[in-house]
């Protein structure tokens, strides 16, 4: 039988446990705030025998690696656990036990233990995954340090909005529409270049170059996690200037007389940025600022897509 191998990893953290623990056991924190993240959900909640949730993450900034794993929550306890279901062989097993103690003072130690079983104990694959773990969790420690200790700063500077359509139309076509991004520079005017690649089918990376309502122009680096066909989530990798961080998505629902097409967006604002909108710019003008901007993008986009969908079911009464 193979035996269990545990790697340790340990940060102290300028903040309060409850909040360490906040951040990472929310999967919206993921990819806001965390770089290789770029989507998390709950795809089945269960109390008991802990959430199954999906994972998206950014591989090599070419790739996106997809794991599942049954999360444990431990409020009281202040722990979580993951563990991956179907773990990519030799793999036989693999779990993180996340850890958040109060040190007083208003300090934290974040602890996080892998523990892993090889086919055979293997001593190349332990140390393969060994060296693996040695290289993400160090990162993944720091990012929610520095994320924790400066929560009451990044927290103002983070705008999240809903817009939704309606579009009377089938769900597939619109899907369609917002799918093939590739098609977008003829579709939709403020898009002005899209360089796609889809080397994973459902994975889109791609290079923007938009233009905004203001007359500015910008060009962006994307990855999109296409979910057909309820869901397209996105992520910026390569931001403009005014932002930390930059994610959304397109979601769709079903109604009687035709689709609700909702376009989120959840921006960090880039406070050094700021004066790029004219001197004295505050936070709370750049929010204004991009909610109008996002917004107006995003619904051309959608009011596109009504487009293309009702001009479909038109075309088959014809």
């Amino acid at each position: 039988m193979s035996q269990p191998h545990l790697v340790r990893h340990r940060v102290t953290v300028r903040a309060a446990a409850p909040l360490c623990f906040d951040l990472m056991a929310d999967l919206d924190h993921w990819p806001q705030h965390f770089g290789p993240a770029v989507h998390a959900e709950v795809l089945e909640s269960d109390a008991g025998h802990g959430d199954l949730i999906r994972r998206w993450a950014l591989t090599g900034g070419t790739d996106v690696h997809v794991w599942d794993a049954r999360r444990r929550l431990d409020r009281e306890g202040l722990r979580i656990v993951f563990d991956q279901l179907e773990p990519q062989a030799p793999l036989t097993n693999m779990r993180a036990m996340w850890s958040f103690e109060a040190d007083g003072e208003g300090t934290t130690t974040v602890g996080v233990t892998h523990e892993f079983t090889v086919t055979g104990d293997d001593p190349e694959a332990v140390r393969r995954t060994t060296d693996d773990v040695n290289a993400r969790t160090p990162g993944q420690l720091d990012s929610l340090r520095d994320l924790a200790e400066r929560w009451d700063e990044v927290e103002p500077l983070v705008i999240s909005f809903e817009d939704p359509l309606f579009i009377g139309g089938r769900l597939e076509d619109v899907y369609e529409f917002l799918y093939a991004a590739a098609e977008w520079p003829e579709r939709v005017p403020h898009v002005e270049k899209l360089e796609m690649t889809e080397d994973t089918p459902g994975i889109q990376f791609f290079d923007m170059h938009t233009h905004t309502p203001d007359g500015r122009d910008h060009t962006t680096r994307s990855v999109r996690v296409c979910l057909p066909s309820h869901k397209i989530v996105y992520k910026q990798i390569s931001l403009p200037a005014l932002l930390d961080g930059h994610t959304g998505h397109w979601v769709f629902t079903e109604t009687p007389e035709g689709v609700i097409a909702y376009a989120r967006h959840t921006a960090t604002i880039k406070p050094s940025a700021l004066p790029l909108l004219g001197e004295g710019t505050t936070v709370a003008d750049a929010r204004k600022y991009l909610r109008r901007v996002l917004s107006t993008n995003s619904l051309q986009t959608l009011r596109y897509a009504q487009q293309f969908a009702e001009e479909r079911v038109h075309a088959a009464h014809a």
